[in-house]
């Protein structure tokens, strides 16, 4: 239990023996504040809400609350005016904090609320015969960190890469390959030659509008079984999941499924017939749909006029599968925000069917990838390519190593590690919903909020174990040796960890941790450039490293909860 919960509990154990309902420990727990200042206190109770309660002033309550609130973890509390400021036994706090952490390692923060249930959650999910554009990095980083944390949290994630893989692009596709396709180009670059295939494509189709209707014409073909558009549709797919898989294998992302849109094409029958069966389905200008008035939505189209289906009829069926495969705590789907409506409708349409499991669904929008301010686009060809921008940052760190620390052991690795990682943070310490502008040099700053910065602050702490040849040991806490203000600051950032992994696995927000390990970095910087660390007395010495310790675990873990390695030297 962290500090901040006992301090609730103390407080709504006051209020109760007081008589006052409604203010349990949840309740008091998110009435608590951080005092702007330290100098003010660690944690901070605000009395206005109990004004009615009590019928009495707030600063009166909150000078009557305080003599009644003492003890362990507690030094002292103090009224000040509408608010009761609490001093943490700051002695005792770093003992039980550091203690946890050296013995838990890369366990600190875990939780078994999820009791091992699986959480399937649908990420990545690129077009196949299209580039993997740095577009589709969000949902692949921001899908990888919550898998990480809802591990963290006691579920059993489970990565589906849901491929695009089918639709009417592919119509399209085949045909422009018919008309102006060669193989030889195809199989010497696969995803460059099949882009300028479907760039060429729309190009065309501006002058020669019924190259759109012969799209549509093959899809359905492909959807029939036809020989050669399956024929050519396979290939593409393989040579589309061979490119992609070097990516993955750069960023270290994996998955347990890579079941995409066509996976569904014999389940989706199933999903009309339960639609019919169930009375939902009506029909709309020669297409079947679902209505979702009641809902103020629109319909949700589940098959064309021409019998074709759609994204809701594929999406349907995956639900059902998923569910029956995994009966699912929760299942999440990292898509994009211009899909929300999408999702909506598809939850609705399942609560429509009897499916209470519909409300364990949630879709995790996220804002664009923006290239000098605009929106990229693959049918205009105007994409930046992930895979070149992964190239790219990692030869930008091997030149810095190179200059700065050339004897370096696995600078290639190092390289690597802080290059794809600047990637990623960049895009993980915003909050999911913003818009981000690609930069790739504000990317692999080794200052500032950036992912090099707390890789080397982690480097730099290990560095410290080793010049002062720590053994983690059980010994106590020498006395004064963490008394600085510094210290204090990094013990009560290390003391909130499993609180942010709790908010970022509540909220599907990585952000959480990125902003937590800036802030973590941030922090023990000053501790090491205001205290000194490496002290001759050994006792005082031995204290000090067993915070850097901590700091080390932590700072690994909240890396590694984001998809980024911890280099032990850079």
């Amino acid at each position: 239990m962290s500090y901040k919960h006992q301090v609730a509990e103390k407080i709504a154990d006051a209020l109760a023996q007081q008589g006052v309902e409604n203010f349990p420990k949840e309740t008091v727990y998110g009435m608590l504040e951080t005092p702007p200042n330290p100098a003010m206190g660690d944690i901070a109770f605000p009395c206005f809400q109990l004004a009615k309660a009590l019928r009495k002033a707030p600063p009166m309550i909150a000078a009557e609350l305080a003599e009644k609130i003492s003890g362990d973890p507690l030094r002292e509390s103090t009224a000040v005016g509408p608010y009761i400021n609490f001093f943490l036994d700051q002695a005792a706090v770093a003992k039980q904090v550091i203690g946890t952490i050296l013995a838990q390692g890369s366990a600190y923060g875990d939780s078994h609320i999820g009791q091992g249930r699986k959480v399937p959650i649908d990420l990545s999910s690129p077009n196949i015969a299209k580039p993997f554009s740095m577009g589709h990095l969000r949902s692949t980083v921001i899908g990888n960190a919550i898998a990480n944390i809802m591990e963290k949290q006691g579920y059993q994630p489970v990565r589906i890469n849901h491929l695009g893989d089918w639709g009417t692009q592919f119509g399209k596709l085949i045909v422009a390959y018919r008309l102006w396709g060669d193989e030889a180009k195809v199989k010497a670059e696969p995803i460059k030659e099949l882009l300028t295939l479907y760039v060429r494509f729309h190009d065309e189709a501006k002058d020669n509008p019924s190259l759109e209707d012969q799209g549509r014409e093959w899809f359905k073909k492909l959807e029939d079984g036809d020989e050669e558009a399956l024929h050519l549709w396979k290939w593409f797919r393989d040579e589309s999941l061979k490119e992609f898989m070097k990516i993955y294998d750069l960023m270290n992302v994996s998955f347990d499924s890579t079941n995409g849109e066509a996976f569904y094409n014999d389940k989706m029958d199933r999903v009309v017939t339960l639609l019919e069966e169930k009375g939902l389905l009506t029909e709309s200008d020669g297409a079947l749909v679902v209505s979702l008035d009641e809902y103020d939505m629109p319909p949700s189209l589940i098959k064309k006029s021409d019998g074709a289906t759609l994204y809701a009829t594929r999406d349907l069926a995956a639900a059902l599968y998923r569910h029956e495969s995994y009966d699912f705590a929760k299942a999440v789907y990292v898509v994009g925000n211009e899909q929300r409506l999408h999702f909506q409708q598809l939850y609705k349409v399942l609560e429509k069917m009897g499916y209470a499991w519909a409300r364990d669904m949630h879709h995790v929008p996220f804002g664009m990838m923006l290239k000098d301010g605009k929106k990229m686009s693959t049918r205009k060809g105007k994409v930046v390519l992930l895979e070149e921008v992964l190239s790219q940052a990692i030869a930008d760190v091997q030149k810095v190593i190179e200059e700065k620390n050339p004897s370096l052991a696995n600078k290639e690795e190092v390289a690597r590690q802080v290059g794809v990682g600047a990637v990623i943070f960049h895009d993980l310490k915003n909050y999911r919903l913003n818009d981000i502008n690609f930069s790739l040099e504000e990317m692999l700053t080794f200052e500032g909020e950036t992912g090099p910065y707390v890789q080397y602050t982690h480097a730099r702490a290990c560095s410290l174990l080793r010049r002062g040849n720590f053994q983690p040991a059980s010994a106590p806490l020498a006395e004064g040796a963490l008394d600085s203000k510094e210290a204090w600051a990094v013990i009560t950032l290390l003391n909130g960890f499993p609180e942010v992994i709790e908010r970022a696995a509540d909220n599907f927000d990585p952000s959480q941790i990125g902003k937590y390990v800036i802030d973590l970095a941030q922090s023990f910087n000053k501790f090491y450039a205001n205290v000194r660390i490496l002290a001759e007395e050994e006792d005082i010495k031995a204290s000090r490293l067993q915070l850097v310790a901590a700091v080390v675990a932590v700072l690994k873990e909240g890396l590694r909860l984001l998809g980024l390695a911890a280099p032990e030297e850079m």
